[in-house]
């Protein structure tokens, strides 16, 4: 069976009980991501960074997909957790990079007046797989040769 796309453990986590995401339901579109381990996101201050929250998993997708990391559509009300960038994309190339083997993590901001705590195994937010199109003039030819925020970089 040919490989088209879909979730792996991460090098570092291969011991650390990782569950490969799910779907819940027969018709939903996201795939549901669990927390590698426990982690405190701090109330908000101005000027503070976003908590990355990390999988300990890696995607793999078609030259032509990219996939979406999203919060759960309960974390603002519930938690108080928004995503700092609202829409994570994952290129197909980020998979098994040299700088993080592709380890895909979620950055929240708490905006509750109290820390919020996740633990291992929490559902922190969904992936959802997507086809993309080229313009006429495309001339893309670098390659990706770093891990989180490595693009022109």
């Amino acid at each position: 069976m040919s490989r088209l796309r879909g979730f792996e453990v991460a090098k570092g986590f291969e011991d650390k009980g990782i569950n490969l995401p799910v779907r819940s339901t027969m018709y939903a579109a996201g795939y549901d991501v669990e927390a590698a381990e426990n982690v405190t996101i701090p109330s908000f201050v101005l000027g503070q960074k976003p908590t990355l929250i990390k999988t300990g998993l890696k995607a793999y997708c078609q030259n032509d997909e990219y996939y979406m990391l999203l919060n759960r559509s309960s974390n603002p009300i519930k938690r108080g957790l928004v995503l700092a960038n609202s829409v994570g994309i994952i290129d197909a190339d980020y998979y098994e990079n040299e700088g993080n083997d592709g380890h895909f993590m979620y950055a929240y901001y708490n905006f509750f007046d109290y820390d919020v705590e996740i633990k291992k195994g929490d559902i922190i937010g969904q992936v959802i797989f997507q086809k993309y199109l080229l313009a006429d003039d495309d001339a893309a030819s670098e390659k990706r040769v770093g891990g989180f925020g490595s693009t022109k970089k």
